[in-house]
């Protein structure tokens, strides 16, 4: 069973900088697609960006130029480098393997495709 361990979130001034590491254990990185999600207390949970095995990345429109998403499969390790952070990316971010749709203009979105969640790492964006 695939087990992440987020960490890397933290209080960061609107427009900074946080890189966030997702440590998978159970299975290799580069065998699955996997991606980043956050989740707001009272909202829906939603995808941020997701990157398959083979490389192809997904990113939810809103972070598209900020965010970058890579893997370092010697590690087993995922990470989401997010700059000029906004007060609204406040969230608990965790990740997870996903499911992706796509075509030949890349993948177009990702979801979750598992129930079994980490703890998460906190991402205050706040002055």
């Amino acid at each position: 069973q695939a087990q992440f361990v987020e960490s890397g979130g933290g209080l960061v001034q609107p427009g900074g900088s946080l890189r966030l590491s997702c440590q998978a254990s159970g299975f290799r990185t580069y065998e699955y697609s996997i991606g980043w999600f956050r989740q707001v207390p009272g909202k829906e949970r939603e995808a941020v960006s997701c990157i398959t095995g083979g490389g192809e990345t997904y990113y939810k429109n809103a972070v598209k130029g900020r965010f970058t998403i890579s893997r370092d499969d010697a590690k087993n390790t995922m990470y989401l480098q997010m700059n000029n952070l906004k007060p609204e990316e406040t969230a608990l971010y965790l990740c997870q393997t996903v499911g992706t749709a796509g075509n030949d203009g890349g993948l177009k979105s990702c979801w979750a495709d598992s129930d079994f969640w980490g703890q998460g790492t906190q991402v205050t964006v706040s002055s």
